[in-house]
C-alpha cells in the first residue's frame, strides 16, 4: 500500500492535526497522543478499503490512542478492530484487561467501549476495521475474546495474521471485483479465528470450509516458483483429500493446472518486461517459474499473450529505439 499520508512533508506544527484528521476520516474518532515534540512526530500511513472493511497500515514515533468513554458514546456503526503487531510490541487495553502484542500476533477489541492503545516503541501495525454487525458474533464470544493475544497458540491466528498483513497492503487487493470478493472470506476468517479461541469449534467449521478456496490460491501464490508444486502438496498442505482440493477450486470456477500456469506466465512476462530482465536467459526465467522445458514454455507463453517471450522481452527493453 502506497503511503497517502507523511508528516515528512507536513510542516510541524500541523503534523498532529493531520494525523488525527486522517484517523477519524478513515477509521474511527480517537485522541492521540504523541511521544515526541511536534518537529519529531515521523508518521506514515497507508489507507486502503474493500467493500465495508477498512485498513490502515501505519509506521510512526511513538505514541498513545485513546478511545475514551465520550468518543465511545458517538452515533456511529459499532465496529470491531483488528489489529496486527508487524515489528515491536504494543499494548491493547480494553474492558479491564490488557495485552502486549508481539510481532506476528493479533487482537480484537470494539469502537463501543473506551480503549487505550500504547506505541512506546514507535508504531509498526496494520489496524483493520469490521462493522460489528457482519461478524454476527454473540456479545459475550467477542468480550471473552477481545483483548487477547492470539498468536502461536491458535494455529488460525497465525494464518490470519498472514491473510490479513497482505490484504490490509494490498492495492490491488482492494479493487473493484477484487475488493467485493475478498470481504466474505475476510469476515469468515475472522470469525473462524475468534470462534476457535472461544473454544467453540462448531461455527468454525462453516467459515474454515468457507475460506478453504482462498486459501489454497493464497498457496499457490505464494509456492508459484517452487517446482515440486502438486496438487498432492497443495492438499496436504490443507489436511485435505487430492479430490476434495479438487473438488473445492471447481466450486470457485478454477482448474488448477490452468490457474497455476495462467499465473506463472504472468510473473514470466512481469520479469521480462522488468529493468532487470535481461539479468537471466528467457530458459533460466521460465525455468524460475516451473516451465522446465524451453520450448514448452515458448509456445504457452505465445499462446496466452500472442508474442514470443524474446519479443515481448525486446519490446519492453529501454535500450530499444521508439
Amino acid at each position: 500500500m502506497s503511503p497517502v499520508l507523511d508528516t515528512a512533508f507536513v510542516p510541524p506544527r500541523d503534523r498532529e492535526e493531520v494525523v488525527r484528521h486522517a484517523v477519524w476520516d478513515s477509521l474511527v474518532a480517537v485522541d492521540i497522543d504523541h511521544g515526541p515534540p511536534a518537529e519529531d512526530i515521523c508518521v506514515r500511513i497507508g489507507l486502503g478499503a474493500a467493500g465495508p472493511l477498512r485498513f490502515c497500515s501505519a509506521r510512526a514515533s511513538a505514541v498513545t490512542v485513546r478511545r475514551t468513554e465520550r468518543l465511545a458514546r458517538v452515533d456511529e456503526e459499532p465496529a470491531v478492530f483488528l489489529g496486527l503487531q508487524v515489528t515491536g510490541t504494543s499494548l491493547v487495553v480494553q474492558n479491564g484487561r490488557e495485552c502486549v502484542l508481539r510481532p506476528g500476533e493479533l487482537a480484537v477489541y470494539e469502537s463501543t467501549a473506551p480503549y487505550t492503545l500504547l506505541f512506546d516503541e514507535g508504531v509498526d501495525h496494520h489496524f483493520l476495521r469490521f462493522p460489528r454487525a457482519m461478524l454476527a458474533l454473540p456479545d459475550r464470544l467477542l468480550r471473552d475474546t477481545g483483548t487477547l493475544a492470539l498468536g502461536s497458540d491458535n494455529p488460525l491466528a497465525g494464518l490470519a495474521f498472514t491473510y490479513f498483513s497482505q490484504l490490509a497492503v494490498g492495492d490491488r487487493l482492494h479493487q473493484g471485483v477484487h475488493g467485493d470478493a475478498v470481504v466474505e472470506p475476510s469476515v469468515e476468517l475472522l470469525r473462524a479465528v475468534l470462534t476457535s479461541q472461544h473454544g467453540n469449534s462448531g461455527p468454525a467449521r462453516g467459515p474454515l470450509e468457507a475460506t478453504l478456496s482462498l486459501r489454497i490460491t493464497h498457496y499457490i501464490r505464494q509456492h508459484l516458483a517452487d517446482r515440486d508444486l502438486s496438487a498432492a502438496r497443495i492438499a496436504a498442505a490443507h489436511d485435505i483429500s487430492v479430490r476434495h482440493l479438487y473438488a473445492v477450486l471447481s466450486r470457485s470456477g478454477i482448474s488448477l493446472g490452468d490457474w497455476i500456469r495462467t499465473r506463472r506466465l504472468a510473473e514470466c512476462r512481469r520479469e521480462l518486461a522488468g529493468p532487470n530482465g535481461r539479468l537471466r536467459t528467457i530458459a533460466a526465467t521460465g525455468r524460475r517459474w516451473g516451465f522446465v522445458d524451453a520450448t514448452h514454455f515458448s509456445k504457452v507463453f505465445k499462446q496466452a499473450y500472442g508474442v514470443s517471450p524474446r519479443a515481448w522481452r525486446d519490446r519492453n527493453d529501454p535500450r530499444s529505439p521508439a
